[in-house]
């Protein structure tokens, strides 16, 4: 009899050793360097919306799309763009058990940075120079701060182009100082031509697709605007075998809010709460239910939580707005 116990003991752990432990969802907010450090007050309204992930961005500045040196955590910066306050909002956010995604951005003023094109080989050699200090910096501080996820980079589409085999290299250096899970912020129509997938973790996507052209789309519009991008998306994810993280996603509360969603200009143009429900529960019901999908972070959440969105705000943040409780309910329910 014991015998027999034993072997359908063995096949009931076989079986559940066998399963497939479903991971829970990346339910992010990109988290806004400010001026200031941040406090449990700040992380509360993370809380509140059943977020368990924040992005940490710090940046380096650029003057012009063919200047090559980086400038970064200099005395002129926010605290929170500085590697002393990407430390400082990773230690209080792990506090309260948000895990974190560093993020280091480059900015340069009136240009996108997909565009830098340098004008010589030279300028190039100096920018891959400085990007890879730039780079290894924020890695080993992610590193030290036991940060969960890495990306190595955002939005930079010509400069990978230029020289793919620098960044097969990049990430193999990245590798040498830090152990976390990797990834890259593609812009939503760079992805499909990214090279270096199949050595990163997932594969990072700025998720700013045109869904419709209405002034108020509703949420069929948009699910039918979602039809071909999500077969291209799950496209690429099967030719790497790499799960998709939207490193960014996330609409404006304006009119025509799905026709192009990457545009954030200030036109002083009136709110339109509903453009911005629909289209984001579109999302949330195209992609958070697939177990090929690992989730995202919404742009952007700002640490003033009071006096941050509000209903006349026609930006992306959804802070004080509608979109809010949407967001709130599909976190809690994935």
């Amino acid at each position: 009899m014991r015998i027999v116990f034993t072997f359908y003991l063995l096949i009931s752990l076989g079986a559940c050793s066998m399963s497939t432990f479903k991971e829970p969802k990346i339910n992010g907010v990109s988290f806004v360097a400010s001026r200031d450090s941040i406090f449990e007050t700040h992380v509360i309204p993370v809380l509140r919306i059943n977020a368990n992930y924040a992005a940490i961005m710090p940046y380096g500045f650029i003057r012009s799309v063919d200047e090559p040196d980086i400038i970064y955590n200099s005395k002129r910066q926010w605290f929170g763009e500085s590697k002393l306050g990407a430390e400082q909002y990773i230690r209080e956010l792990s506090r309260h058990n948000v895990k974190t995604m560093m993020k280091p951005h480059l900015w340069i003023r009136g240009e996108f940075t997909g565009h830098m094109t340098m004008t010589s080989d030279h300028n190039w050699e100096q920018l891959k120079l400085s990007y890879t200090s730039f780079i290894l910096e924020y890695a080993a501080l992610a590193e030290s701060t036991k940060t969960e996820i890495f990306c190595i980079g955002t939005e930079l589409e010509a400069f990978i182009k230029y020289d793919s085999k620098y960044w097969f290299n990049l990430i193999k250096q990245i590798k040498s100082v830090y152990s976390g899970k990797l990834t890259y912020a593609a812009n939503w129509d760079e992805y499909d031509k990214t090279p270096f997938w199949s050595e990163l973790d997932y594969i990072g996507v700025d998720a700013y697709f045109p869904v419709s052209n209405a002034q108020t789309p509703s949420v069929n519009e948009c699910l039918n605007g979602w039809e071909s991008h999500k077969k291209e998306i799950k496209a690429v994810s099967d030719k790497f075998n790499k799960p998709i993280l939207f490193t960014e996603f996330g609409y404006r509360s304006v009119d025509f809010s799905g026709r192009e969603p990457w545009k954030s200009d200030r036109y002083n143009t009136s709110a339109n709460l509903i453009a911005q429900n629909n289209t984001t529960t579109a999302l949330f019901e195209t992609f958070w239910k697939e177990d090929w999908f690992s989730g995202g972070f919404i742009w952007k959440w700002f640490h003033n939580y009071e006096t941050s969105g509000g209903e006349l705000n026609n930006q992306f943040t959804p802070q004080n707005k509608p979109v809010e409780e949407i967001i709130k309910d599909y976190y809690l329910t994935y």
